[in-house]
Order: structure tokens, then sequence, then C-alpha cells
């Protein structure tokens, strides 16, 4: 029963951490095509600062320890191939998570470093991030 209770807060909060994911770029094209209205970007300031450290964080904490607890819980999948690329992937994602902070807080500080375009290619990236991590837990393919 106690793997059944972390496995399905593992689950929601990957949904969370995901859906914060998701929107952060999202929120980062608009403000760079808003970025000479200071009353809609101030907006969007607290709106990615908010979607940052009230869900994102959390989320990613909460998904991390659990994660951990169920390796805890069943070791021996430290020894399937699935894990390792499943952890691979989940490095991408951290790298993913921070890289979307470090921009936030460029935007935070009036700094453009991408065009709204680049914005929007790189909101794909979690996607893909995702489709890898599914596939490898569910089909466990190694």
């Amino acid at each position: 029963m106690a793997y059944l209770i972390v496995k399905a807060i593992h689950v929601m909060a990957v949904v969370a951490w995901f859906a914060g994911l998701f929107y952060i770029f999202r929120l980062y094209v608009y403000h760079t095509e808003n970025r000479h209205n200071q009353e809609v970007t101030a907006l969007f300031i607290v709106m990615e600062r908010r979607l940052y450290y009230a869900i994102m964080w959390p989320a990613m904490v909460v998904a991390t320890a659990m994660g951990v607890a169920l390796i805890v819980m069943l070791p021996e999948w430290l020894k399937a191939g699935w894990l390792h690329v499943k952890l691979a992937a989940l490095v991408l994602l951290y790298g993913y998570h921070f890289y979307s902070g470090y921009i936030r807080k460029k935007l935070s500080q009036g700094i453009y470093l991408l065009s709204s375009k680049q914005c929007r290619m790189i909101n794909e990236v979690p996607t893909f991030i995702l489709i890898i991590v599914v596939v490898m837990v569910i089909i466990r393919p190694f």
C-alpha cells in the first residue's frame, strides 16, 4: 500500500511539474511579444515568478523525493535499462527547469535573450522529454 501511495503522489507531482514546464515558455512568448508595454510585462513578471516558485519548484521537489522513495522501495530497478534512460531524460528536464528560471530572471530584469519564435521552439522540449519518460516507464523496453 505504501508503494501505491508514493507512486500516486509521484505521478501527481510530475503532472503538476510538467504543467508548469509546458506553460512557462508560453508566458515568455507573450512577455517577449509585449516587451514595450510596461503594464503587461509587469503582470507577466508576477505570473512567471508565481508559476516558477509556487508550482514548478514544489512539484519538482515532491516528484524527485517520491521518485527516490520508489527506487528505495524497489532497488532492483537500478539494474533496469529503462530506468537509466528515464534518469538521463530527467537530467535534461532539470536542465530545462533551471534554464527556464534563468530566462525568467533575465526577463524580470528587462533583458530579452530570446525572441518569441525561439521561446515557441524551446516550449516544445518538455514534450519530447515526456514522450521518452512515458515510454520508458510504461513499455520498459530495456
